[in-house]
């Protein structure tokens, strides 16, 4: 079979493909989305060769697993692997469809594939147009993340090259000074000060990332690089910098505001000429969600701020870029004036975004391998005084790589800490040395494999499995004893929930300490899961837990809707209510008076249902919601990693599936484990474990092969 004989005469080639896009979406494998835009091209071109419109479907259907493009050469080489089709586990696979991916395309070569795109111009393209599909050599795009892909490229490429006034010659003494002020020479003791290096790098040119895994300092880092700027700023031209602090989610700009400000407290500016205090105030803490930054409208993928309406900023900095797919990435560098300098902070070896794209993985591909130019190595001397080692240096480097800083050094999981050595373990997809980690007895690791077993299920949720962690007292986090409360599980929160409730009579703020007690006790174990569906995956779980809460007296309400101690996480932002996707909260009952009824009697209050949410912004640090203004919540006694990220945890647990799945991968992994501060445990059986290890996240896309901008 060849491309021209693909599935027989014309009319029934069609109606052949399209049989079998209504079968694979029967199964699960495929959406109604892509066959819907696969009958779309068809009914625009009739006479086009069904390798095109199938082509157009696969490419649909990687855009929704978060690949910018169809990899047509890997599809020819092995369709099933290349787009995960047949999904493992799913219904319907083997012998169910007359014809699989891989028998589809068993004698269709590129060459054939790509002869057979080349004659259909209305759907396909080469580079600008405006056609719906666009070929650049083997990969085949969706024309607007072609053009996504095309901006973001052009915008790095432009930026990289952009040096800003602190990369003056005359600048560089005053830059120098701040950098020597800030940063304690003692900290590059045998080696070289990554932080201070980092500073040096972004403020050099007029994009840069700085990236590191947990606990390096990437809050702290970028705090005194604005400090640097500002102080530079007020200094040269007496106005300060108008800088933008933004992350992708509600709850990593939380925490990224909490992060910042405590930052800004400890900057210790006494060495730097000037008002010390007015610089203080200068470096601000206010971060937004990117979508409110760049004023979303509803019923729109555009947004306020754009390249005709550039936001009003001299700087913007952009924490948790992990999770920005490629087009949210085309959409801040169009709105960014060009004079204004964009830093990228996030741990590149976390998961991508679930939208397409892994741009921040993409860009940092050489990032541990510094490659930096005798250029930048002679810039970073004179500014910070440093020498860089000289395996990171490289003579061929590229100008991106001069925009990227590498955080080396953990300053909260030393060599003593399990989670710091699983996590590296992880990253080095060796299953061997994974083993040997759990192995090895730290204090703040925990392995256990709960399968289907509520008992095991209920040691982990309810009490943390903490007779699990080997010599508890002696953890190995760097964190001191005070300050790291011992493993523990939802039954903690729910204990609290029950015996430290005010009296009727309480007033209000009474109410809200109590709700803020309990919204931080409940981030004090989290369990996290791979995936949404399945015998464990978050839905199936989360309504499992609640029972094994409920039959241990933890939880005393139906379990059908709303009841005291439901923890449930915001899914869309919701505006009106000032809520955030990724926001969680917590249910309760308050008198009805503290819910704002001021008719309730006094002696014999009315107990009403409300959901506290984290509020450090008012007075009482709670904010107070009404269940049925929630319309877009989902409950979390367990989430999913991807749902995780921009969060932290005292103790988390990451569940693995007994069936091997595509989503399970090393990157996930090491998400799980970075998202605790104190205590991890790993629930999973040992082939679980190596077969996650074992697989790596393979985005497909065009910015990784043109990221030597």
């Amino acid at each position: 079979m060849n491309a021209s004989q693909f599935l027989g005469p014309l009319h029934e080639r069609h109606a052949s493909l399209f049989e079998a896009l209504d079968r694979w979406i029967e199964a699960g494998w495929l959406r109604e989305l892509d066959r819907s835009f696969a009958a779309f091209l068809a009914r625009m071109a009739p006479q086009a060769d069904p390798l095109v419109i199938l082509a157009a479907a696969w490419a649909s259907h990687q855009l929704g697993r978060g690949h910018s493009c169809l990899d047509l050469r890997a599809a020819c080489q092995d369709a099933g692997l290349a787009l995960s089709l047949p999904p493992e586990g799913a219904a319907g696979a083997g012998e169910a469809l007359p014809r699989a991916p891989a028998a589809l395309l068993e004698a269709v070569r590129l060459e054939d594939w790509q002869a057979a795109l080349d004659a259909a111009p209305l759907l396909v393209g080469q580079g600008e147009g405006t056609t719906p599909l666009v070929r650049d050599g083997h990969r085949l795009y969706l024309r607007r993340y072609w053009q996504y892909e095309q901006q973001v490229r052009a915008q790095v490429a432009r930026r990289v090259r952009t040096p800003t006034p602190a990369a003056a010659a005359s600048a560089q003494p005053l830059l120098a000074e701040a950098l020597d002020a800030l940063f304690d020479p003692a900290a590059a003791a045998g080696g070289i000060d990554w932080q201070k290096a980092a500073c040096a790098l972004a403020a050099r040119q007029s994009f840069s990332i700085i990236t590191g895994g947990p606990g390096t300092g990437k809050t702290t880092t970028v705090v005194r690089l604005l400090a640097v700027l500002q102080h530079m700023a007020l200094t040269q031209g007496g106005r300060r910098l108008r800088i933008g602090l933004a992350a992708p989610t509600g709850k990593a700009a939380a925490r990224l505001s909490e992060s910042i400000a405590g930052a800004v407290r400890g900057l210790e500016l006494s060495q730097l000429a000037g008002d010390g205090e007015a610089l203080r105030a200068a470096v601000p803490n206010a971060v937004s969600t990117v979508h409110r930054l760049l004023g979303s409208r509803p019923d729109t993928r555009r947004f306020r701020h754009d390249a005709l309406n550039p936001l009003p900023l001299d700087l913007l900095v952009v924490d948790e870029a992990s999770m920005l797919d490629l087009e949210m990435m085309a959409c801040v560098l169009a709105a960014l004036p060009d004079e204004a300098p964009l830093i990228l902070l996030g741990d590149k070896d976390q998961l991508a975004s679930v939208e397409a794209g892994a741009v921040l993985g993409d860009l940092c591909r050489r990032a541990d391998g510094g490659h930096y130019t005798p250029e930048t190595v002679r810039w970073l001397k004179a500014v910070t005084g440093q020498d860089v080692q000289s395996h990171f240096a490289d003579d061929a480097g590229r100008p991106l790589d001069q925009a990227v800083a590498k955080l080396r050094v953990s300053w909260r999981f030393g060599a003593d800490s399990g989670i710091g050595q699983l996590a590296e373990a992880v990253n080095s997809g060796q299953a061997a040395a994974v083993r040997q980690v759990l192995a090895r007895g730290y204090g703040d690791l925990c392995s256990l494999d709960v399968g289907s077993d509520d008992k095991a299920l209920a040691r982990l949720v309810i009490d943390g499995a903490c007779d699990g962690f080997p010599n508890t007292v002696q953890a190995g986090a760097k964190a001191p004893a005070q300050d790291r409360p011992p493993p523990r599980g939802h039954g903690h929160y729910l204990s609290l929930m029950r015996s430290t409730r005010p009296a009727p009579d309480a007033d209000a703020q009474a109410f809200d300490t109590w709700g803020a007690a309990l919204l931080k006790a409940l981030g004090g174990f989290q369990l996290l899961c791979a995936l949404r569906r399945g015998p464990q995956g978050v839905e199936a779980l989360n309504l499992r837990i609640a029972r094994l809460l409920r039959a241990q007296g933890l939880l005393d309400a139906e379990l059908g809707g709303w009841y005291a101690g439901r923890p449930v996480m915001v899914t869309r932002n919701d505006y009106a209510l000032d809520l955030r996707n990724g926001d969680v909260g917590l249910a309760l009952t308050v008198p009805a008076r503290r819910a704002g009824d001021a008719n309730a009697p006094a002696a014999a209050p009315l107990w009403r249902l409300r959901v506290a949410f984290p509020a450090p912004e008012l007075p009482g640090g709670v904010r107070w919601v009404l269940p049925s203004r929630l319309r877009d919540v989902e409950t979390v006694f367990a989430m999913t990693v991807h749902k995780s990220q921009g969060s932290e945890f005292s103790h988390a647990a990451l569940l693995l599936p007994e069936q091997a799945s595509p989503v399970v991968t090393r990157e996930l992994l090491y998400t799980g484990i970075t998202r605790a501060r104190h205590w991890f445990t790993l629930a999973a059986s040992s082939a679980a474990i190596q077969s996650a290890t074992e697989r790596a996240v393979q985005r497909v896309g065009g910015l990784a092969a043109g990221n030597g901008a």
